[in-house]
């Protein structure tokens, strides 16, 4: 906005500032004047030294040790400015001979002896730049000594004609004091000033004495050193003959005056520096309020005409000194920053009386400063630091409020006249035109500025001014402030309105609307500076912003569009960028995502759309290019994408996306991607020849940036579980995950929280059957496998080895951490199904040390299951790269359809124990001894873990650490089952059967033969009282009871019946035909062999169980649809062991047809689609859509709601699982499928399916949270260790009771359960 005129002001300033640049080599008038000063300040301190020398030698000896005798040496202004001087010009060659001698060094080139001082002192004295400066020093101190000595001789003579003048002056009364001209100072020295001679200077300046002895004076005060001047006792009535010198008509009075306050500030102290400054400052208020100064804002202003101009420097040396001050301020009492604060905001508030007649068109000295420093850098400065930012905002507050009115008056006065000429016509008159901008950076030398123009300026610097004020919490305390044409006060949400309506009333030029603001004074520019800069901060001023006044005016524009209504805004696509850009950093903080969500007021939500419905139904009217206004733009696709990602920052939260939903967006990206794709490759190879080569290039390079931001945005819905299953029901996950590896590829996210961002979706889509082959087939996985062989076996090629490397500390060097948690985030049990399903092992007879593994199966075969001496010697790193190996299986069997998986295939603990037999001392007698090392102690552990089932007081597992002394592993290796009964913790004993009130009142309910309206709801109630009082009484034949009689109720009724459910009638001698799957018959094995350990079943209890799962399985097969496709899951049988089925089979103690009775009734209400997962593999009860993807409502309904509270009600930990690229939809998968066996004792685990049988489905997703708060610490310190998921998947959780946290999930309940609920009961028809 406005260039032209804003260049000038910069040039008007430039004039009254000078030229201050000179090279170092080259001296000036000046320098020598200066030269001369503190060579005199020099020799005035000595004087004493060198006058008692008996000799001239003497005193010249006396001047070259110096430094040796004076301690204060080092402080004379002299001494001070040839150290710097020396510096600024050797300095550089100094450095440049460092850097060379280091690097020489480096390499052997400098002999021993040459040193760094000697070698660089010699280099720079041989140096061209030292010469030059030598011979310039020589030649300018031989002119400074001659006209030191030249001075003196004509101020002694030119001193005897003053003091006879004076003599003559005081006998005839024009002097009172008693200045004697024999004792003058001039007379003394000219090498320093006394105080006498400095009383006479400051008497010769007395406006009352003749222009030429005032002129005298102040020439010698221009030559005389600052300090000696500020420090003299005569300084205060100095200062006011200074002062009263400023106004006098004749320029060179000001000129010189103002020449020694410019270096008074650059040579002084703050402390008296100020008193300078203030004095300079009130003579400006003083000119202003005098009435001298008549100028009119209506008039414009000439910089060219000499007291213009001559009143600009004044005002540029005050704004000079404003800048630099802060600096040095806080070192000195505050009184004197309060001096100089007050005396500023005091010039700048003059302004003319009401009444009189020029007052509304008062040029002030506000608009001189405006001027100068137009984006209010001067305050910017001053409001930094705390320490001043204090004063002056409770100066504004106290005396000077005036000043803030004033700017806001001026702000609204600029909105009011664009919205005035907006009404008008879509283009701009007056100075705001076009035409007239560039008329007037052709004629660079005027210096001229019309009415109109001041005002822009001052406009420009009150915006700047307001914009920082308001992000300090003092600052907003000055409002609201009243106004003389507003009935109502401005309040800090006026303001910001303000400011976002200046957006797109203010004037624009299309040509440059969505580049970078290249004119940096533009009303939207600077705007959206400050917009900016409030979306960056927190607390109170993230408050401010975050309104729904502040939304809506933020969207009027889209708001129009949307109606239909016409649209009077100046470039309506930057004006829509510039709203999308404030919009997307509103989204990206907690507090704004909310407000855009669910609005200011979450109880008005429902009246009203709130802004997210708003901006997601504008992004479907701009992919569905249903906007004719916008329609045919070139720059429609940049604002597409702008509001595609506001959308893409509220999607890839679970409250975002589940508002979002209804709209359906994921399937209008996924549409304009399609039509997108078609286009890239319909786009026509250019003819040789042909002048369309270059348009067509173009052409094709925005077509593939359009497909790439919408694969982008389609990719980042599968941030969360249900959007995950949103981005399956596109079609373009492959491509998805094909763009996501080629940018990973091309380093394109380099930035960290990008980078957590695809950990975070590749940890999401490793979660599904189908977003792991996508992982697969793209060649992610591949290249994750390949890196990591790098690190393991070659290490870094591009690395030069000067020293031997260093052996690991820790089992996993830190350099394969990163890649050890990429596999643990990848190896789910569904990726692992997928990936290695049916794979035999290669067990090659030879691998060559060139071979890398480049697939799962591959780093099975080459670092963990090592039963040949070929892959033994085909490693590098035997023992590292094994380690490695085992800690990575030890983390993929704690998932147990792993371990069946990985059990059954490849035979894992006979490999193990085959290991450990091998590893032993030879003995010539007996057994030998296991040969204690960290392979040894890796497999033990190991062989422990996948062998025992238990929870974390039902199972022993030794440590992976040796321990100091005699005894370093206590742990008893074997290499045979069954496993020494050390690692057995004691047989639980069974609770004591007590009477009791509360349970003899529940098994009462329970009994009764009528169940009137209510019952079911009285019987949680009380089920819920007894497990807070007395939990472990639920338990045994009480707790299979419960369950048995409240699910044989239920499913009586039609109301709580969600599934139909066909008739069946187990059939022993049908099922005998049939035969369990090598997965199922070891998982039966290891639930007897866990059974039987709790006491629970008996020694037939393995036919029973396998009976139960028989019958299931023909059970479920009746409610099965067939479905063709390439997933192994999706193959007949369900991939993985029943361990819901073989939980119920346990607390029915093992009884089958009890089992099996209470699974077909358990089938047809809503909590079996979440507890027992079988139910639905393959299920016709859920879309066929849903079923082809192979993800179970768990995931995308359960895992998503999880996620979702827990960033509402543990954001800490949602924080550290983000933090890590985990993901908790993933470990609570894990628990869910396995019902929490390894990580709960028993007790608890049947206390987790009876308060979801008993008290609803959503108590799944309660029970998990409440797990999340009871690991709290433990997440936020692993995650500070950086092994979250390691420790998420190994350790059990010790400590959990389920009762302790009842009353949590009770207050979870009465907030989340119509949600939910709602949401669970949507899963038949969840194909969105």
């Amino acid at each position: 906005m406005l260039p032209g005129v804003l260049r000038d002001s910069e040039a008007a300033a430039t004039v009254a500032k000078g030229c201050r640049r000179r090279e170092m080599s080259h001296f000036t008038s000046e320098d020598e004047a200066l030269l001369q000063s503190m060579l005199r300040q020099l020799l005035q301190s000595v004087k004493e030294k060198i006058t008692g020398a008996p000799s001239v030698e003497c005193a010249e000896e006396i001047l070259l040790h110096l430094e040796e005798t004076d301690e204060n040496f080092h402080n004379y202004e002299f001494v001070k400015y040839l150290r710097q001087y020396i510096k600024n010009t050797v300095g550089p060659v100094i450095e440049e001979e460092t850097e060379k001698y280091t690097s020489a060094q480096n390499q052997s080139e400098i002999s021993g002896y040459d040193t760094l001082v000697q070698h660089l002192t010699k280099k720079t004295r041989e140096s061209k730049e030292y010469r030059e400066m030598m011979h310039a020093l020589k030649n300018v101190m031989m002119v400074v000594v001659e006209s030191l000595i030249n001075k003196f001789e004509e101020d002694r003579m030119h001193n005897k004609e003053l003091d006879s003048k004076t003599k003559k002056e005081r006998q005839s009364g024009y002097f009172t004091d008693n200045c004697s001209d024999s004792d003058s100072s001039f007379n003394q020295s000219y090498a320093f000033m006394s105080q006498e001679q400095l009383q006479l200077l400051t008497e010769r300046l007395d406006p009352i004495q003749p222009k030429e002895v005032r002129q005298e004076a102040l020439q010698m005060l221009c030559f005389a050193p600052p300090s000696d001047i500020l420090s003299s006792e005569n300084w205060p009535n100095l200062r006011k003959h200074l002062t009263i010198s400023l106004s006098d008509p004749d320029a060179t009075f000001s000129e010189k005056i103002l020449r020694f306050y410019a270096k008074t500030f650059s040579s002084s102290p703050f402390n008296m520096t100020r008193e300078v400054y203030t004095s300079l400052a009130r003579h400006l208020e003083l000119y202003f309020l005098s009435g001298e100064h008549s100028l009119r804002i209506s008039a414009g202003l000439d910089v060219s005409n000499t007291d213009i101009n001559r009143l600009l420097k004044k005002v540029r040396l005050l704004n000079e000194y404003q800048k630099e001050a802060p600096s040095s301020w806080i070192r000195h009492p505050e009184k004197y920053m309060e001096d100089v604060v007050e005396s500023t905001l005091s010039l700048l508030s003059v302004k003319h009386e009401p009444n009189h007649p020029a007052c509304p068109d008062f040029l002030g000295p506000v608009y001189f400063l405006a001027l100068l420093d137009i984006k209010a850098v001067w305050f910017k400065k001053w409001t930094h630091a705390y320490y001043s930012r204090r004063v002056v905002l409770r100066l504004l507050e106290k005396k000077y409020k005036s000043l803030i009115n004033a700017a806001v008056q001026q702000c609204f006065d600029y909105f009011e006249f664009c919205k005035a000429e907006g009404n008008k016509s879509s283009k701009v008159s007056g100075f705001f035109h076009s035409q007239h901008c560039s008329e007037y950076l052709c004629d660079k030398q005027n210096f001229s500025y019309t009415g109109q123009e001041l005002q822009y300026i001052y406009f420009v610097h009150s915006l700047c001014l307001l914009g920082r004020l308001l992000i300090y919490k003092e600052g907003q305390n000055l409002f609201p402030v009243q106004l003389k044409n507003r009935k109502d006060s401005v309040s800090i949400t006026d303001m910001l309105v303000l400011f976002t309506q200046l957006i797109y009333y203010s004037p624009r030029y299309p040509k440059t609307a969505l580049t970078a603001h290249t004119d940096s004074y533009s009303p939207e520019g600077l705007v959206m500076e400050i917009l900016q800069v409030f979306c960056d901060q927190t607390g109170c001023v993230a408050e401010c912003l975050y309104t729904d006044a502040v939304i809506d005016a933020l969207l009027h524009p889209v708001q129009s569009l949307l109606s239909g209504t016409e649209v009077c805004i100046n470039c309506l696509e930057a004006t829509l960028f510039d709203v999308a850009d404030i919009l997307a950093r509103i989204t990206a903080s907690e507090d704004g995502l909310s407000l855009l969500l669910y609005g200011e007021n979450e109880k008005n939500s429902k009246d009203s759309p709130t802004a997210a419905h708003v901006i997601v139904q504008f992004t479907k009217k701009l992919l569905h290019d249903d906007l004719s206004l916008l329609s045919g733009s070139e720059l429609l696709p940049v604002v597409k994408g702008a509001f595609i990602f506001i959308c893409r920052q509220m999607y890839r939260t679970c409250e975002g996306l589940q508002m979002l939903i209804p709209y359906g967006l994921h399937e209008s990206i996924a549409e304009a991607w399609r039509k997108t794709n078609l286009l890239s490759e319909r786009v026509s190879t250019p003819v040789a020849g042909a002048d369309s080569t270059s348009s067509i290039s173009l052409e094709s390079k925005n077509t593939l940036l359009w497909e790439e931001t919408l694969l982008d945005a389609l990719l980042n819905f599968s941030m969360t579980p249900r959007g995950l299953f949103l981005l399956h029901s596109t079609g373009a996950m492959n491509d998805c995950v094909n763009f996501m590896f080629s940018s990973l590829l091309k380093k394109i996210q380099t930035n960290e929280y990008e980078e957590l961002g695809n950990q975070v979706i590749v940890t999401q889509m490793a979660t599904t059957p189908m977003g792991a082959v996508a992982l697969q087939s793209s060649g992610f996985i591949k290249a994750l496998v390949t890196e990591l062989w790098s690190l393991l076996e070659c290490g870094k090629d591009d690395l030069r080895i000067t020293q031997p490397k260093s052996a690991p500390v820790d089992p996993i060097d830190q350099s394969c951490q990163k890649s050890f948690l990429s596999l643990i985030n990848l190896l789910t049990y569904p990726a692992v199904f997928e990936l290695l399903s049916k794979q035999n092992m290669p067990n090659k007879p030879v691998y060559s040390f060139r071979e890398v593994p480049s697939d799962v199966i591959d780093i099975i075969d080459r670092l963990i299951i090592l039963n040949s001496e070929a892959k033994i010697h085909s490693l590098f790193s035997y023992e590292q790269s094994h380690i490695f190996g085992l800690r990575l299986l030890n983390v993929l069997c704690c998932e147990l359809n792993t371990l069946l998986l990985l059990e059954t295939q490849y035979k894992v603990s006979q490999v193990l124990l085959t290991a450990q037999e091998e590893n032993v001392t030879e003995a010539s007698e007996g057994p030998g001894v296991f040969i204690i090392d960290g392979l040894s102690v890796e497999r033990n552990h190991i062989l422990v873990r996948i062998n025992l089932i238990g929870g974390p007081q039902e199972r022993i597992l030794p440590l992976r650490a040796l321990d100091k002394g005699s005894d370093p592993y206590p742990w008893p290796m074997f290499s045979s089952f069954p496993l020494p009964k050390c690692y057995l913790a004691g047989i639980p004993r069974k609770a004591e059967f007590r009477q009791d009130n509360d349970l003899d009142k529940l098994l009462t309910l329970l009994k009764s033969p009528e169940k009137p309206t209510g019952w079911t709801e009285n019987y949680r109630k009380q089920f819920c009282k007894v497990m807070k009082a007395r939990s472990d009484s639920i338990s045994g034949p009480v707790l299979a009871e419960l369950i048995e009689k409240f699910v044989s109720h239920l499913s009586e009724s039609r109301t709580d019946c969600y599934f139909s459910t066909g008739n069946y009638k187990a059939m022993e001698i049908d099922v005998k035909k049939e035969s369990l799957s090598s997965v199922q018959q070891l998982g039966v094995e290891m639930t007897v062999r866990y059974g039987k350990y709790l006491n629970l079943l008996k020694e037939d209890a393995e036919n029973g169980l396998c009976f139960v799962l028989m019958n299931c399985e023909k059970f479920l097969k009746q409610q099965q649809r067939t479905v063709v496709s390439s997933l192994c899951c999706l193959q007949e049988r369900y991939a993985g062991y029943d361990w819901f089925a073989s939980s119920i089979f346990l607390i029915m103690s093992g009884d089958r047809e009890r089992t099996l009775t209470f699974l077909q009734q358990f089938s047809c209400l809503l909590v079996s689609a979440f507890l027992w997962l079988p139910r639905l593999h393959l299920s016709i009860h859920l879309p066929i859509t849903t079923v082809e993807y192979g993800i179970h409502p768990v995931y995308f309904c359960s895992a998503h709601h999880i996620e979702m509270l827990l960033k509402a009600e543990l954001p800490l930990v949602c924080s550290a699982f983000h933090m890590s690229g985990f993901t908790p939809s993933q470990i609570c998968l894990q628990w869910i499928t396995q019902c929490f066996w390894n990580y709960l004792d028993w007790s608890e685990i049947c206390h987790y399916i009876a308060i979801c049988i008993l008290l609803g489905p959503d108590y799944q997703i309660y029970m998990c949270i409440s797990v999340f708060r009871h690991l709290q610490q433990d997440i936020l310190k692993h995650t500070e260790a950086q092994d979250l998921q390691v420790f998420l998947k190994e350790e059990a959780l010790h400590g959990f009771r389920v009762s302790d946290y009842l009353d949590y999930m009770e207050k979870l309940e009465a907030i989340y359960r119509p949600m939910l609920l709602k949401d669970m009961r949507t899963i038949r028809v969840q194909n969105t």
